[in-house]
């Protein structure tokens, strides 16, 4: 028996709605020019850094925190730039474009 089944019997009068039965999902905004996706070292360690977002800073905060969590790994939001520990180039490249961005690989 799960959630619903257990709601229903607890309110049997009660009917679901359109706005509850839908999850509002959090919509970030696209845009045409695409993000670039650069790999550095900084004091010798690797980080993959995430320019060109032309949107809203708290979407692209959003972002930053998707990412962080769908790889498992450190990282920062600083001057309109996501920066993850690591080289997470291929991988990011692939969850962006699945989100509907375009990305541009920058430096190999």
């Amino acid at each position: 028996m799960d959630l619903k089944d257990q709601l229903k019997n607890l309110f049997p009068d009660h009917e679901i709605t359109e706005e509850e039965s839908s999850s509002p999902k959090e919509q970030i905004w696209m845009q045409e020019d695409p993000i670039l996706c650069k790999y550095e070292k900084r004091k010798g360690k690797p980080i993959t850094i995430l320019e060109g977002y032309t949107g809203a800073d708290e979407d692209f905060k959003k972002l930053a925190k998707e990412l962080k969590t769908k790889l498992s790994v450190g990282g920062s939001f600083k001057d309109d730039s996501i920066i993850i520990q690591g080289d997470y180039r291929d991988k990011i490249m692939v969850i962006l474009k699945e989100k509907g961005f375009k990305v541009k690989r920058v430096g190999g």
